[in-house]
């Protein structure tokens, strides 16, 4: 997965802005003065995948994972949701790696390791949710091969899109 999309776009800034208050003390000895600091903290986030090296494909299931890596400003709420891929007629539940000589092989994307839950794009359904802490959270992609079919030869490749929703 080396196709990153964000949803939503915000750059990382921090505003501080310094006043001195109070008059202006002449030819005292002792004298007092205030600065008032702020600073805004702005919601952001970052995400990166990898790949997900199948490997090679004897008609056996095949299982392999991936990563996602996030990081949002601490207590912001994400999703992140994996579309269709690239693959002619894919779904989320049934994407498909396109072959270097035609044809497809058929895979799947899962959020747990029994490869049960389905990775999708439907925010509230079957998207990844969490919440930041301003530091990297490693996320696992769970993919696999069905078995039993039966491609032609080649290289087979598909890019899933991720989608990081704050």
């Amino acid at each position: 997965m080396s196709a990153v999309q964000k949803h939503r776009t915000c750059c990382v800034a921090a505003a501080i802005a310094i006043a001195v208050a109070g008059t202006p003390v002449a030819a005292q000895a002792n004298g007092t003065a205030g600065v008032n600091t702020s600073a805004a903290v702005l919601a952001t986030c970052t995400i990166v995948g990898s790949a997900i090296a199948f490997g090679n494909y004897t008609s056996a299931q095949v299982d392999q994972t991936g990563s996602i890596a996030v990081v949002c400003t601490n207590g912001i709420s994400y999703s992140i949701g994996l579309d269709a891929g690239a693959g002619s007629g894919a779904t989320t539940a049934l994407r498909k790696l396109t072959g270097s000589l035609g044809g497809t092989l058929n895979y799947s994307l899962y959020k747990d390791s029994a490869r049960t839950s389905n990775w999708g794009s439907t925010i509230g359904t079957d998207t990844q949710s969490g919440n930041g802490n301003g530091v990297v959270q490693n996320l696992t992609v769970y993919g696999r091969i069905l078995s039993g079919q039966t491609p032609q030869t080649g290289v087979y490749t598909d890019t899933v899109t991720i989608t990081l929703t704050y």
